[in-house]
C-alpha cells in the first residue's frame, strides 16, 4: 500500500509547519495546527481521491514529522456536514472523523479538523501568535481588528473549537472572498491560500502587522506605573530567594498530585510584576485554550512586596494557597454539570513571586517549563491588549468547557503510564563515571529528573547530555567537603527541577594503605569527602525534603568494607564504617518525616569505577598478588555467586529502594557484593 505521507503536499506542509513553528513568535510550543490538500493514489481503486493533511492532536509545528500528520478523504470530510447534529452534540464529530481516514489515517485528528476540511482553501494555518491574540482578547478586538487589517482579515467571534467553528470561518471566507484570514475571538488566527507559500505569508503578513500595529499604537506603559517596592531583586538575591521558597512552593502545589517545577526570572515576568495593574490582570487569568489547559484559569500570586522575609513570604504562600483551592474549588461547583468529569485537582500550576520571578509546575519538567513558557506568552498577550485596549479574556464558563472537555479527558486517558519515578528529583555526588553515573543513568531511565553532581563540572555536564537533554539531566560541580558547593548544588537542584526526593550520597575516593603508612592527611582526605561530605549533603538535602513535606528517600553508596575488616585499608574501611552508621542514625531522626534512609554495601566495582583507575585498583591486586587486569576476575571467584560486580548492579539496588515496593524500609543496608560470606549483616 502507499504510504500517503510520502506526498509531496504532504512533505511541503511538513517544511511550512516547522519554519512557522520554529519561530516562538507565531506560535506557541504545540499550539496551532496546519493543513494542505491534495491528490493521492487509492490503492483499492487505482484512481485519484482528494485528501486532507493536518497536524495531529497534541503535536508540535516545530518538530513536526510525517507520523504526526492525520490523513483523512476531503469529499468524506465535507460530506459529514449532512449528519452534524448540530452545537449541543458537538462531541460526537470527533469521533465521526474516524469513517473519513485515508487507510490507517495517521495521527488521530484533531478537534480543530474541521476548521481545516471545510475552508475552501487549499493550505490552513490555525496559529497563536502573542500579538495575535492580543487583538483576539482586547474588549474593542473587533473595531481594532478591521482598523488594522482592513477587510483582508475578519472577525470571529469566540467558539469553542469543535465542527461549528469550521462552518463559521467557511461561511465567513465564502462572505468575504478578499479575506487572507481572521482573528478568532479570544483564541487566536487562522489564515489561508491557494498554495503553501501563500498561505504561510499571509499567516506571516497577519503576524507581523498586529505586532507593528501595537508597538506603534500601544500606551507606554501597559501595566501601569510601577509599584514602589515591588522591583527586581538582585540576580543573586532572587535566585536564593526563589530556592528558599522552592521547597515549599513544590509541597503545597503537590497536595493533590506530584509535581516536578521551574523557575524562571525573565524580564518579562519581572516587569510584569513590578507594575500597578498586574494584580487584576493575574485575577483575570488566560485566554488562549492552549494557555490556561497549561497554567489552569489563573495563577496564585503572593501578594507581598520583593524585601519581604523568606519566612513571611512562606507564611503567605499558605495561606494564599488555601484560598486557591477553595476559590478553584468553587470555579468547578459553580460549572460542572452531571457529565462534567471529576475534579483534576485545585492547586496551582504558576506561582508568581513579586521581585523574583515565576514557578511553574506539571507532571514532569517538559510540562513545567512549557506552562511557565505559556504563562509568559499569556503576559505578552496582556501587554498587548492593555495597550491598545483593555484585556477581556474569555469568561470562566467557557474556560471551563474547555478545561473540562469529555475530549480533553479522553486525551489524558490516551497519555502512556508514568514511569516509576516519573515527578522525583534525583541529586548524585560523584556521578560523571562509575557508579554514580549508572546510578544516574537508571534512575532517569525510570522517570526522574537527574542533578549529576561531581568535582569536575564538565564531566558532570557530559555525563548529563548522555542522559538527555535540560528537561531530564544537569550537571553541577561540587565539592562535597565544601559546605557552599554542597548547598549551591541542592539549591541548583530545587532551581532547576521545583525540588528534591532522591539523594545519593556516592561521592568517595580510596587510598590503600597500611595502618603504619596512613598519613594524617590520608586519613582526614577520605574522611573529608565520604563522611564529612555525606553529612554536608545529607543535611543540606534533608532541610529540602522536610519543608517539602513529600517524604523522600537518602541513600549511602557505603562498601562491603563497613563490615568487613580487610588488611592494608583502614582509613577508607573507617570513613565507610563511619556512612554505614549515619545511615541508621539518619533513618532514625528523619523518620518522622517520611524519609526513608538507607544504604548500598557493593564491594569490588572495578569496570568504570574512577576509584579503581585512579590507583586503588593497583594497590588492591598488588595486596591479593594478581594481576590489575585480573583484580575483577579475583573479586568474583571469592564470592558465593563467582560473579563480577557492575556498577549497573549497585544502580538496580538503588532503583529497587526507591520504589514503592521498599516503602516500609528504612535504616537498611543491601549487599551488592555477589555473596561475601565475612561481610554478611548480623
Amino acid at each position: 500500500m502507499t504510504n500517503p505521507t510520502a506526498n509531496p503536499t504532504a512533505l511541503e506542509l511538513i517544511a511550512r509547519s516547522n519554519r512557522l513553528g520554529a519561530d516562538p513568535k507565531n506560535t506557541n510550543y504545540a499550539g496551532g495546527n496546519t493543513s494542505a490538500t491534495g491528490t493521492e493514489i487509492d490503492p483499492v481503486t487505482g484512481e485519484r481521491v482528494d485528501l486532507l493533511w493536518v497536524k495531529g492532536s497534541g503535536g508540535d509545528l516545530g518538530t513536526l514529522t510525517e507520523s504526526g500528520l492525520a490523513v483523512l478523504r476531503l469529499d468524506r470530510m465535507r460530506a459529514l456536514t449532512t449528519v452534524y447534529p448540530g452545537v449541543d452534540r458537538e462531541d460526537e464529530m470527533v469521533a465521526a472523523l474516524d469513517y473519513t481516514l485515508h487507510g490507517k489515517g495517521g495521527a488521530a485528528p484533531s478537534i480543530d479538523t474541521p476548521m481545516h476540511g471545510l475552508v475552501d482553501a487549499a493550505h490552513v494555518d490555525h496559529l497563536h501568535p502573542d500579538a495575535g491574540i492580543a487583538i483576539a482578547t482586547a474588549a474593542d478586538g473587533e473595531a481594532l481588528t478591521g482598523t488594522i487589517f482592513g477587510d483582508r482579515v475578519v472577525w470571529v467571534p469566540w467558539r469553542r473549537p469543535g465542527f461549528q467553528l469550521g462552518l463559521d470561518i467557511a461561511a465567513l471566507k465564502d462572505a468575504n472572498p478578499q479575506a487572507i484570514g481572521c482573528i478568532l475571538g479570544g483564541h487566536g488566527i487562522t489564515a489561508w491560500g491557494d498554495t503553501s507559500a501563500a498561505c504561510e505569508a499571509n499567516s506571516l503578513w497577519i503576524i507581523q502587522t498586529a505586532t507593528d500595529y501595537i508597538a506603534e499604537h500601544s500606551t507606554a506603559e501597559p501595566f501601569g506605573a510601577a509599584l514602589e517596592g515591588y522591583g527586581p531583586l538582585t540576580e543573586a538575591e532572587r535566585r536564593a530567594k526563589a530556592a528558599a521558597l522552592a521547597p515549599t512552593l513544590r509541597g503545597l502545589v503537590s497536595t493533590d498530585s506530584a509535581k516536578v517545577g521551574h523557575f524562571t526570572d525573565a524580564p518579562e515576568v519581572l516587569d510584569f510584576l513590578w507594575r500597578t495593574e498586574h494584580p487584576r490582570l493575574a485575577a483575570l487569568g488566560t485566554s488562549c485554550p492552549d494557555h490556561f489547559l497549561r497554567t489552569k484559569v489563573k495563577p496564585m500570586l503572593l501578594d507581598l512586596p520583593a524585601d519581604a522575609s523568606v519566612e513571611g513570604s512562606i507564611a503567605r504562600l499558605q495561606e494564599l494557597h488555601e484560598a486557591y483551592r477553595a476559590d478553584y474549588q468553587g470555579y468547578y461547583d459553580r460549572n460542572k454539570s452531571d457529565g462534567s468529569p471529576a475534579i483534576r485537582g485545585a492547586d496551582p500550576l504558576i506561582v508568581l513571586i513579586p521581585g523574583v520571578g515565576m514557578f511553574s509546575y506539571g507532571a514532569n519538567k517538559q510540562t513545567a517549563r512549557v506552562a511557565g513558557e505559556f504563562y509568559l506568552n499569556a503576559i505578552n498577550v496582556m501587554r498587548g491588549a492593555e495597550g491598545l485596549s483593555s484585556y477581556a479574556p474569555i469568561d470562566e464558563a467557557e474556560k471551563f468547557k474547555i478545561e473540562y472537555w469529555a475530549l480533553e479527558e479522553a486525551k489524558l486517558a490516551r497519555m502512556p503510564r508514568p514511569k516509576p519515578l516519573a515527578t522525583r528529583v534525583a541529586l548524585v555526588t560523584g556521578a560523571a563515571s562509575g557508579i554514580g553515573k549508572a546510578i544516574a543513568t537508571r534512575l532517569a531511565a525510570e522517570g526522574a529528573c537527574v542533578v549529576i553532581a561531581d568535582l569536575d563540572l564538565a564531566k558532570a555536564q557530559a555525563a548529563a547530555a548522555e542522559i538527555g537533554n535540560e528537561d531530564v539531566a544537569i550537571g553541577v560541580q561540587a565539592d562535597v567537603t565544601d559546605e557552599a558547593q554542597v548547598q549551591a548544588s541542592v539549591d541548583a537542584a530545587v532551581l532547576a527541577f521545583g525540588g528534591l526526593d532522591l539523594v545519593v550520597n556516592n561521592a568517595g575516593l580510596s587510598l590503600s594503605k597500611s595502618l603504619l603508612e596512613t598519613t594524617v592527611a590520608d586519613w582526614d582526605l577520605q574522611h573529608n569527602v565520604m563522611a564529612k561530605g555525606s553529612f554536608l549533603v545529607s543535611r543540606s538535602a534533608a532541610k529540602v525534603l522536610i519543608e517539602q513535606k513529600l517524604g523522600g528517600d537518602i541513600i549511602y553508596i557505603s562498601s562491603k568494607n563497613s563490615v568487613f575488616a580487610g588488611p592494608n585499608n583502614i582509613a577508607y574501611s573507617a570513613t565507610k564504617a563511619d556512612q554505614a552508621h549515619q545511615v541508621r542514625l539518619l533513618a532514625a531522626e528523619l523518620g518522622e518525616y517520611g524519609v526513608k534512609v538507607n544504604g548500598i554495601n557493593p564491594d569490588g566495582v572495578v569496570r568504570g569505577s574512577g576509584i579503581f583507575a585512579g590507583g586503588w585498583g593497583a594497590k588492591r591486586a598488588a595486596v591479593y598478588g594478581v594481576a590489575e587486569d585480573d583484580l575483577g576476575k579475583y573479586y568474583a571467584q571469592r564470592t558465593l555467586l563467582k560473579r563480577e560486580v557492575l556498577p549497573e548492579n549497585v544502580a538496580n539496588a538503588v532503583f529497587v529502594l526507591c520504589t514503592s515496593d521498599l516503602s516500609h524500609t528504612t535504616g537498611l543496608h543491601i549487599p551488592v557484593d555477589a555473596g561475601v560470606a565475612a561481610a554478611f549483616l548480623r
